[in-house]
């Protein structure tokens, strides 16, 4: 029998976790300047749920608009193609996961730390000047789901995992390298790589628990390593400061980043992620 691999682990249950026709179809779009802004919208329009989020959230206190938008090319034009990239990926990939054992993981809980997460990496991002400091937003939100695709796939193993680790999460990869043979981020990788999404994500996820590792694409590896320390700190209470001042030398200078910046971005994150979590996933409530 071969040899269990992180490639043949997805490759193995892409089809439980494929990404809808509509997000490649608008991706296309978006790409190609021939379409226009209010073809997109037509496409948008055909999918009812698509359609009735992005309404909810253009019309949410996150935009601020006096006026009430009702149209969905309307709603495109103010999100931007490059955020409603983003809400689609982001909406379809909390969909594709509704059917993880829930003795393994409580999915709200997962998608509010995920989101937080994509939160905190996109302003990390804006703060270090990075271009299209969004994609960031997606890299964050993403990092974890190679533990989805292990969740669902191989349950035993992974409540094993979880049992040793008790609640200190810094052990759970190398519980994974153990029990598993390899972790969640190389199984997120190789996720992103099957979907098609861009290299920089892939990687990015890939090499998030030891961003030296990245080849080139480091600077994002190093902002959602970051970034995931910083939800983690603030979910088990530790301060900002402690996590910036325990950063200190292992890429800040890359990252273009003071520890007052790290911090800011920390109390920024914190008000401003359960709105975004609210849009992403409605049918979830944030407590």
């Amino acid at each position: 029998m071969a040899q269990l691999t992180p490639r043949s682990l997805v490759e193995d249950s892409i089809e439980l976790f494929s990404l809808p026709d509509i997000y490649f179809q608008i991706n296309e779009m978006i790409n190609d300047p021939k379409f226009s802004i209010e073809e997109i919208g037509r496409v948008v329009s055909k999918d009812p749920a698509l359609s009735a989020r992005l309404l909810k959230v253009v019309n949410s206190p996150f935009y601020g608009f006096q006026a009430k938008i009702d149209t969905v090319s309307r709603a495109v034009v103010v999100v931007g193609l490059g955020e409603l990239k983003n809400l689609v990926l982001a909406t379809t990939v909390v969909d594709n996961f509704r059917h993880i054992p829930a003795e393994l993981v409580d999915m709200t809980a997962f998608w509010m730390r995920s989101v937080h997460c994509g939160v905190v990496c996109k302003l990390l991002a804006k703060a270090s000047a990075v271009l299209h400091c969004e994609r960031l937003f997606l890299t964050g939100l993403l990092h974890n789901i190679g533990s989805l695709v292990l969740y669902q796939q191989m349950p035993k193993e992974s409540l094993n995992v979880l049992l040793a680790a008790g609640n200190d999460r810094s052990k759970v990869a190398g519980l994974e390298q153990e029990i598993i043979g390899f972790n969640h981020a190389e199984v997120g990788s190789e996720l992103i790589k099957a979907w098609g999404l861009p290299e920089s994500l892939s990687e990015a996820i890939g090499c998030y628990l030891d961003p030296q590792l990245a080849q080139v694409h480091r600077l994002d590896a190093y902002l959602l390593s970051l970034a995931v320390r910083l939800v983690d700190a603030a979910e088990y209470s530790e301060s900002p400061e402690v996590t910036a001042a325990n950063f200190k030398g292992r890429g800040l200078s890359m990252m273009r980043l003071s520890e007052e910046q790290i911090v800011s971005v920390a109390e920024q994150a914190a008000d401003e992620f359960s709105q975004v979590f609210e849009l992403v996933s409605p049918n979830k409530k944030f407590h």
